[in-house]
């Protein structure tokens, strides 16, 4: 009889609301029995919506929940490695949101543990899982722009409107809590899908600033990196720009032509070439982690493998901290 994975969500905020959430109850063989927020109120309120059993406003209980066999990881990355290694620990795998941690040691530490408790720890780096992606990949493998010879990341935003409220900050903007500011949010996602078209970062450093001075974090950052194979490739970001600024784009330049696609806009992928410019439509599904979150979980029944794990993830913290000078 196939292993039924039952889920423990430790967080229930926006992210389990819009992107993952639902996905969970939606896939064969996998529900959520239980929910744990700080907030008793917040816990019982989401529980009572999604029709989940149980509620929590304690993480060790939630493990220890023996209807419980695999967590997911939904708070801020400041706390990412202490539940994910409580959950281990526990024999329970874990599946944690972007990024793994708040920092390259944590995630190393995240690891250690995973590798003497032969518990799995997955990250949520569902867009590699998502057509939009599969597509650019497919793009890439049939050599349809030829031998890449260089790749850029352009990404540009104004500031948010809580951004202004110096007294109330978004906790993405806060080191302690994100491990960065803006970048160390939304970057992830954009060295996650570059590392699985082109293989790991090996040599990464950047330059970074607060020019806006809404916050303490870095708001503006500019990089430069090498892929294993020699490839080499920049990024800038900023976070403060004029909205006649905002950039969404990563360009792939071949030796034939240039592919450039957006990561958070889903805007056609543009394909260049000597026949002239195409615009390519790919629709992904409603619940974008659906894709992922199916692979974690026939990975934990033993029907597949799951490549988006915590080593994989490590790697992307490596290079932002580089980027950072965190390390």
């Amino acid at each position: 009889m196939e292993k039924k994975i039952k889920w423990g969500f430790i967080g229930c905020g926006e992210a389990t609301e819009k992107k993952s959430g639902p996905a969970f109850s939606k896939i064969a063989g996998s529900s959520v029995v239980a929910v744990m927020s700080r907030s008793h109120e917040k816990a019982r309120m989401y529980a009572e919506k999604n029709d989940i059993s149980r509620w929590y406003t304690d993480a060790q209980q939630l493990i220890d929940d023996p209807e419980v066999n695999a967590v997911y990881i939904a708070t801020p990355p400041s706390s990412h490695a202490t539940y994910a290694i409580m959950s281990m620990k526990a024999g329970k795998p874990v599946y944690v949101e972007k990024p793994l941690a708040s920092s390259y040691f944590d995630c190393q530490r995240i690891n250690r543990v995973s590798e003497q408790t032969k518990v799995p720890c997955f990250a949520a780096y569902y867009r590699r899982y998502l057509p939009y992606f599969q597509k650019v990949k497919q793009l890439v493998e049939e050599g349809t722009i030829g031998r890449i010879i260089n790749v850029q990341i352009r990404f540009a935003v104004p500031p948010r409107d809580l951004d202004y409220n110096s007294t109330d900050l978004p906790w993405r903007v806060q080191r302690d809590i994100a491990g960065g500011g803006y970048f160390y949010d939304l970057a992830p996602h954009q060295i996650d899908l570059l590392q699985n078209l082109f293989g790991p970062i090996t040599h990464a450093r950047g330059y970074h600033s607060n020019r806006g001075g809404l916050y303490q974090t870095e708001d503006t950052v500019s990089a430069a990196f090498q892929f294993h194979d020699g490839l080499p490739g920049s990024g800038s970001w900023c976070f403060v720009s004029h909205e006649s600024a905002k950039t969404d784009r990563i360009e792939l330049i071949g030796d034939k032509g240039q592919i450039c696609f957006s990561v958070f806009t889903y805007d056609p992928i543009a394909l260049h070439t000597s026949t002239g410019r195409q615009e390519i439509m790919v629709e992904n599904p409603t619940y974008v982690q659906a894709p992922l979150i199916q692979s974690v979980v026939e990975h934990l029944q033993g029907r597949s493998i799951c490549t988006s794990d915590s080593l994989s993830a490590t790697s992307v913290n490596w290079v932002m901290d580089r980027i950072l000078g965190k390390i």
